[in-house]
């Protein structure tokens, strides 16, 4: 049986390279026979004992302080149902996936292969010891609301049924904002609620806490209005039941101020909406397809305020802002439970932050000119970085007014900072830059397309909605190629033979350009007609007459070779005398840029300080704030070396001509990277005490090798080399890239590409 592109595009992301999306990765040294002892026999021992002890010291000598158990058996597995237990474990590793990458908290996922509810409650009981919290997902209802009630009132840390209590924390948060925004009270609204499982279950009960009037609900679920002359109703539907004279949606829907879809898709007709009070509110949260596609809300009423659980739409209801943030709370104060106090406070600093002025990184990564609180802006984005400094506060804080805090926290605003630099995993952030690339993507000429992996990745970006792309090669051989790999595509794609008779007038129209503008600096006709069958100048051409926004090139040729075309056709940016290049380096602690790793051999002060200022306007771009540390073997002059000396002379340059940008050196790498040791030994320096995001190296040898070392020995992702200095978005890839080298690359090409349209407006 074949199987589609897309299903196979999955299939082979959690095969390969290593089957699964989470390992287990050990955080203390094992190089040796006495890291061997203390780590297991004869060292163990001595904190075993001392946990038998204390009980409480197992959170002093073990991860069990940052470990939460993803649990579940399988019976109601995203909108797949009942597949099993082990069917449901990929969904258990993309969970601790999200825990990790968000909140930084460890995950184990547990698959339980139990379907009677008390021997599943047993089993979760008997490995609780080993977590510091537990995650129930996907357990069908009613079993779910019991498994849940049981485990809470039996263990001593805290447990969260996120299909549940998920959903009702972001929705009520954004229902909070949604009432105040078309002027309704939240004790008088008109509530609609189209299903009865466990997420409308919880949805509806926190409502009520947070003022909706029992009586002014109607719930429904798949006979129809859930009423008080139905007989067997079980505990979970019974107590929302009504004695109003309705039936159906039709008759529920007609006044009521909110609709809460968690169902199935198109059961809210436009008819319906009609009828609903004025400036009605709908959660349309089925997914993938919503109770009531968004467009067609939005056709129908002028006044609806919507929200649905997709991304491609504004208000999107996503259990991400939740969960990982509420455990990261709940562990770091050691809570007993997860109580409806620490629920109501993540609902309400939700609700509050969407109300506060959105970091311009926000705006950027979601391609929005300026967000704010509105009917399009009624809770917060997934990625916004103010979300790790503010739930799991407003989560902590409950726990300890709640008397559940086994370790309260003393200083709210060092936790915060604590939390912070929490925050920068690398995948993470270039998650948000293909999250920005994606708001608006370019069209990108990749002029090696007759290479297998550059059109791999020119088909990811494709069907990614990254960018569009523009296939230069011999039109054949990219056919054949693109018929192997199943890369459907339609008119958007452009396949373009330089060589071909059907270009020679574009080529002649290039040629002609081109001399025009460099006969006087000795360029003939005769060469620059030459030059234009070569794919490379044929590109720069397309980008330079604005036929296309960006290029990829490199992966078949040095970098030297590929530069000068770049140079010749696109040319520098104004006052550049030397182009440059930085690597985006994706590590755990945040994003790191590494400069110069491609281009200048050993530069001078003056080209350092150039160097380090294209590196900044870079990664302003990118909306990071640049804290810089310029390198050599030695601190602030403790030696006369050459080296020393030049990179102290583009510090002394850089705080003359540039005093707003932070930067600091010659340093040495450990003292850059360790800012408790650079507070300790070093004061007065400008990065003192803060975290350096951007390494300037004295020359290329030293860049390009200690990049490549930390790709390879410590798995780091790198992006680039990010040409810097030249006139258009061009970025060359390295020889024989990877395929996801080549996608990241494209990606910053296309945020390259927005930002150049941005400032030239």
């Amino acid at each position: 049986m074949s199987i589609s592109r897309e299903k196979q595009a999955a299939l082979n992301y959690h095969a390969k390279p290593t089957p699964g999306k989470i390992e287990v990765v050990p955080t203390k040294k094992y190089a040796t026979q006495r890291d061997l002892a203390l780590a297991y026999s004869p060292g163990v021992a001595t904190p075993c004992l001392e946990i038998e002890k204390n009980p409480e010291d197992v959170y002093k000598y073990t991860s069990k302080g940052n470990l939460v158990a993803v649990i579940s058996n399988g019976t109601a597995v995203l909108g797949l149902g009942d597949i099993g237990a082990e069917a449901s474990k990929p969904v258990m590793e993309g969970k601790g996936l999200l825990f990790k990458i968000f909140a930084d908290i460890d995950v184990f996922d547990i698959e339980i292969n139990e379907k009677d509810t008390e021997k599943f409650i047993q089993a979760v009981k008997a490995i609780a010891p080993t977590f510091g919290g537990i995650n129930l997902e996907d357990i069908k209802a009613p079993e779910a609301f019991e498994i849940e009630k049981r485990l809470k009132a039996e263990l001593d840390i805290p447990v969260m049924h996120d299909d549940q209590h998920g959903t009702a924390i972001i929705s009520a948060a954004a229902l909070i904002n949604a009432l105040e925004i078309v002027d309704k009270k939240i004790d008088e609204v008109q509530v609609v609620v189209s299903g009865a499982g466990a997420a409308a279950v919880s949805c509806t009960k926190l409502y009520q806490k947070i003022g909706v009037k029992p009586e002014n609900v109607v719930m429904l679920d798949s006979k129809g209005v859930i009423r008080s002359d139905r007989e067997n109703l079980p505990p979970s539907k019974a107590q929302f039941a009504t004695d109003k004279d309705v039936h159906v949606l039709k008759d529920a829907i007609v006044g009521a101020d909110m609709f809460l879809g968690l169902s199935v898709a198109d059961v809210l007709t436009p008819e319906m909406l009609k009828n609903m009070a004025k400036d009605p509110i709908v959660f349309a949260l089925a997914n993938p397809n919503p109770e009531i596609s968004y467009k067609l809300a939005m056709k129908t009423r002028k006044d609806v305020l919507m929200a649905t659980g997709r991304s491609d739409h504004p208000n999107q209801v996503n259990n991400v802002l939740g969960f990982p943030y509420i455990f990261r709370g709940a562990l770091d104060v050691r809570a007993t439970a997860i109580n409806e106090e620490m629920k109501i406070a993540a609902v309400m600093a939700l609700a509050k932050l969407t109300k506060e002025a959105v970091p311009e990184q926000v705006n950027i990564t979601y391609h929005e000119k300026h967000l704010e609180f509105g009917r399009e802006y009624i809770i917060p984005k997934p990625f916004d970085l103010r979300l790790m400094e503010t739930i799991p506060v407003a989560i902590a804080k409950a726990a300890v007014e709640s008397g559940v805090a086994r370790k309260p926290i003393k200083n709210w605003d060092k936790y915060a900072e604590e939390l912070a630099d929490r925050l920068g995993t690398g995948s993470k952030y270039m998650k948000k830059l293909t999250a920005r690339a994606k708001r608006s993507p370019k069209r990108v000429v990749f002029t090696e397309a007759n290479h297998l992996d550059v059109l791999k990745a020119a088909q990811i970006v494709h069907d990614e909605g990254i960018a569009r792309p523009i296939l230069l090669g011999n039109i054949k051989e990219i056919k054949k190629l693109m018929e192997e790999i199943s890369f459907e595509h339609d008119d958007s794609v452009l396949i373009i033979d330089p060589r071909s008779k059907d270009e020679k007038k574009r080529r002649c129209e290039y040629a002609k350009s081109y001399w025009d503008k460099r006969q006087r600096s000795g360029v003939k006709l005769l060469d620059a007609e030459k030059w234009m069958l070569e794919r490379n100048y044929f590109a720069a051409m397309m980008v330079n007459n604005g036929e296309a926004d960006s290029l990829i090139t490199g992966y078949s040729r040095s970098y030297s070779r590929v530069v000068q075309p770049m140079l010749r056709l696109i040319g520098r940016k104004k006052n550049v005398d030397k182009i440059a290049a930085t690597n985006l380096m994706l590590t755990d602690k945040g994003p790191l840029f590494f400069s110069d790793t491609a281009i200048n051999e050993n530069p001078n002060a003056e080209e350092i300080a150039l160097i380090a200022n294209m590196t900044a306007e870079t990664m302003k771009m990118f909306g990071i704030k640049p804290k810089m540390a310029l390198l050599s073997y030695s601190n602030f002059g403790a030696s006369d070396s050459k080296v020393g000396a030049k990179m102290a002379a583009a510090v002394a340059s850089l705080h003359k001509n540039n005093p707003e940008l932070i930067v600091d050196g010659e340093v040495q790498a450990d003292f850059a990277l360790n800012s408790t040791m650079m507070q300790d030994r070093f004061p007065f320096a400008q990065v003192s005490g803060k975290k350096v995001n951007a390494l300037i190296f004295p020359n290329l040898s030293a860049a390009n090798i200690s990049y490549k070392l930390l790709k390879e020995i410590s798995k780091i992702e790198s992006v680039g080399p990010i040409v810097m200095g030249l006139k258009k978005p061009v970025h060359l890839i390295q020889l024989q890239a990877s395929v996801d080298e080549i996608v990241n690359m494209t990606t910053i090409a296309v945020v390259d590409a927005q930002e150049h349209k941005r400032n030239n407006k």
